[in-house]
């Protein structure tokens, strides 16, 4: 379990993000619902400005999602948030407005220099795979 000051900070960067005026901003809406050492998982009901011109989560959002999230579960881990290396995402269903999506992340490996981890972006309701990303961190 992570330390209730971690579990702080994370939530303190929520708040922080509801604030801003920065391109981060777009993240304002995401929940943390709940945070481990290295593991964490929030929650973001689609709403219109979360979307594309067909009324799904937009595919840039979800990159965006999955990029800051797993950097998120880094920092839990007690690592520096470093810089991207490499994002890949797949997708493979989409979410509409009104549906809540369930974002769970995973510091997979630190190493000396880099760090890994993966995201998963579900429906709420269904449980159905909505995107997958890894994404890799220069850490050093």
């Amino acid at each position: 379990m992570a330390s209730s000051s971690m579990v702080s900070k994370i939530q303190q960067l929520g708040k922080m993000l509801s604030e801003t005026k920065s391109f981060d901003r777009v993240l304002s809406k995401v929940r943390i619902v709940s945070a481990a050492k290295g593991k964490l998982s929030c929650e973001l009901t689609v709403g219109e400005e979360h979307t594309n011109l067909g009324g799904t989560l937009h595919g840039g959002l979800t990159a965006t999602i999955i990029d800051s999230v797993s950097t998120w579960a880094i920092v839990s881990a007690e690592h520096p948030p470093g810089v991207s290396t490499d994002l890949n995402i797949s997708y493979m269903r989409p979410a509409k407005i009104g549906e809540t999506v369930i974002i769970d992340a995973e510091c997979l490996k630190v190493g000396k220099t880099l760090a890994f981890a993966s995201v998963s972006l579900l429906n709420k309701d269904t449980g159905k795979l909505i995107a997958q990303g890894r994404h890799t961190k220069y850490i050093a």
